[in-house]
């Protein structure tokens, strides 16, 4: 009877040992696939701001070749500060989008001033607004990437049970809705 008594012991300590392993692997996933994703957020977050900061100098560019209105500054002033002040994914996906469009309206108006096309600071800055609007695609796309790893992984049994107790919630991908995409004005008359 001692004899059984031990293997009962001994089977229930390890059985116990291995659940706890198992919970503790589920919690340590969990909030790795968290990490990851607030670690990929701040990259983005951080190339936004590397390119907002960007369209001042070329906004003057293009100004010193062509008479703008004087509400380009004043768009790109609101822009730049609706991108600061954005608390929510979604808002700053909006700034995004309509940091975005100021560009592809900028680089429009440059095809008509083939001297500013041919000047090198100008080449230089449109290298970097290139290279940076890469950047933000493949962090978007990592970023994205991490939410639907992290969104499958709280969703199914049994990570679903702690990630409820850990009061897990489900992560906004970085796309701009329809109602955001309709929003974005940024037409700049020469």
């Amino acid at each position: 009877m001692a004899f059984l008594e031990i293997v009962c012991c001994v089977g229930g300590a390890i059985i116990v040992g291995v659940v706890g392993f198992y919970a503790v692997s589920i919690f340590n996933g969990l909030i790795t696939l968290k990490n990851n994703i607030e670690k990929a957020w701040a990259n983005i977050d951080v190339m936004l701001k590397q390119r907002a900061d960007m369209i001042p100098p070329l906004v003057e560019m293009v100004r010193s070749y062509a008479k703008y209105e004087k509400g380009v500054m004043e768009t790109v002033t609101r822009i730049r500060s609706q991108l600061a002040n954005a608390q929510t994914l979604s808002q700053k996906a909006a700034a995004n989008e309509q940091i975005s469009a100021l560009i592809r309206s900028l680089m429009v108006t440059v095809e008509n001033y083939p001297d500013l096309k041919a000047s090198n600071n100008f080449i230089e800055l449109q290298k970097s607004i290139v290279a940076i609007e890469n950047q933000i695609a493949d962090r978007r796309e990592f970023y994205n990437d991490s939410v639907l790893l992290y969104n499958t992984k709280i969703k199914v049994i049994p990570d679903m049970v702690f990630a409820s107790l850990m009061g897990l919630k489900e992560k906004e991908y970085f796309k701009v809705s329809e109602e955001n995409k309709k929003l974005v004005d940024t037409k700049i008359d020469v």
